[in-house]
């Protein structure tokens, strides 16, 4: 049977929820191997899924763990994903403002695995800041202050921490409709009422064209649909970073001049206000131009900043803490000119290099290290400008500027 639903999906064929069922399950008790996994997987990538077995593996996949349920929490739990990308940190941003508006935030966030670390890692850069919480810790935190930052908890969908784990390592990471299941499985096990989507797409994000993230947005949407729960998403951009800074304590110090209301953020701080507006839209069920304004006297009336700091003293983390490394190398400018692009991916890497980010599990974070960007795209450059700072442990990295940088 194991070979038979292989050789059925590698044909572009439809598979029963029973084949879908049996095949994962059975992959999650032991009973099929590694590579036979790993060859469904790839024949999901090159023939895709429809969306009835897309239903059925999200289904799946909820139903291997842990339901949370937050019903008794007074308020429309509204939780955010992002499909990530270089220097994303909207995640610390918008959480305390939305939680400082009266909307409860459950935010249950992961570790990165690739360019730069995930929010939890980012997080982390704050020393003593609890990341692993229990349910009942999770519950009294959201009725105290309003609002939770957390790692998923083990029981919560472990068939996706099993799956993932085997895709990042099989070049099947880029399927919609295995992002889809992945995503929209961990937001509905975890108790939220109403999703929010940042879908990107570009060459610092999993997807790289629009019509892609288009693509997973509408089939986020459906599911959403089959149990009963708002969707709304936002598409944007990842060919250039989000913000001026890519790390990990770097990305919250700059996360934290955002929630003091600094725009000259490359785009974060627009995109936050854009995402706040619609959780508070979704929260709260007002108009979209209501909820903007909301969002930005939380910002100016310092609340958000205060609810912030407040979580972080909530989870026992010390903010004055926080280190960025002392040494440092100034890339400059080898030309004239105007800055006409600035590669994300190539950004990722870099900060990859300097060891912001992992390749494999058991890689160590560097939270100190980053990249802080002292140009963006459409700014003049003379030749000696400096255009990006790399905060480093060692000065023995090899840049090239032209991969990052078109100047013309």
């Amino acid at each position: 049977m194991i070979l038979d639903i292989i050789n059925k999906k590698r044909l572009g064929k439809e598979l029963s929820y029973k084949e879908i069922d049996y095949f994962f399950n059975g992959y999650l008790d032991g009973q099929i191997t590694d590579y036979q996994m790993s060859s469904l997987l790839m024949a999901i990538c090159i023939n895709g899924m429809t969306d009835e077995e897309t239903f059925s593996l999200t289904k799946i996949f909820i139903d291997s763990g842990d339901i949370l349920d937050f019903s008794d929490i007074e308020g429309i739990k509204v939780d955010k994903h992002s499909t990530g990308g270089i220097g994303d940190k909207t995640t610390l941003i918008i959480a305390p403002i939305v939680a400082s508006l009266g909307i409860p935030v459950i935010k249950m966030s992961g570790r990165g695995l690739g360019y730069t670390g995930g929010t939890i890692d980012k997080i982390e850069s704050i020393p003593g800041f609890k990341i692993n919480l229990k349910e009942s810790d999770i519950r009294q935190q959201v009725m105290d202050i309003g609002i939770v930052l957390t790692g998923q908890t083990k029981d919560l969908v472990p068939m996706d921490k099993v799956i993932y784990a085997l895709r990042d390592v099989t070049a099947t990471v880029s399927s919609i409709p295995l992002i889809a299941s992945s995503i929209m499985s961990k937001k509905i096990a975890s108790g939220a009422d109403k999703i929010l989507i940042d879908v990107k797409y570009g060459s610092g994000a999993l997807l790289k064209t629009k019509e892609e993230a288009k693509e997973l947005s509408s089939l986020m949407k459906k599911i959403g649909e089959v149990y009963g729960r708002e969707v709304r998403t936002i598409i944007s951009d990842m060919n250039v970073p989000l913000g001026r800074c890519i790390g990990n304590a770097i990305e919250v110090e700059e996360a934290i001049e955002v929630l003091k209301g600094k725009e000259d953020s490359n785009n974060l701080y627009s995109l936050c206000i854009d995402l706040a507006t619609e959780m508070v839209s979704m929260g709260k069920e007002i108009p979209n131009e209501d909820a903007k304004k909301l969002v930005i006297e939380s910002i100016d009336n310092g609340k958000a900043l205060k609810k912030f700091k407040e979580l972080v003293e909530y989870q026992k983390g010390n903010i004055k803490g926080i280190k960025i490394s002392d040494k440092t190398i100034s890339i400059k400018s080898e030309e004239n000119g105007e800055i006409k692009k600035i590669n994300a991916l190539e950004l990722g890497k870099l900060a990859l290099a300097l060891g912001a980010g992992k390749l494999k599990k058991n890689d160590r974070i560097d939270h100190s290290v980053g990249i802080k960007l002292n140009k963006l795209v459409g700014d003049s450059v003379k030749k000696g400008d400096i255009l990006m700072t790399l905060y480093v442990k060692n000065d023995t990295l090899d840049v090239n500027i032209d991969d990052i940088f078109t100047i013309e």
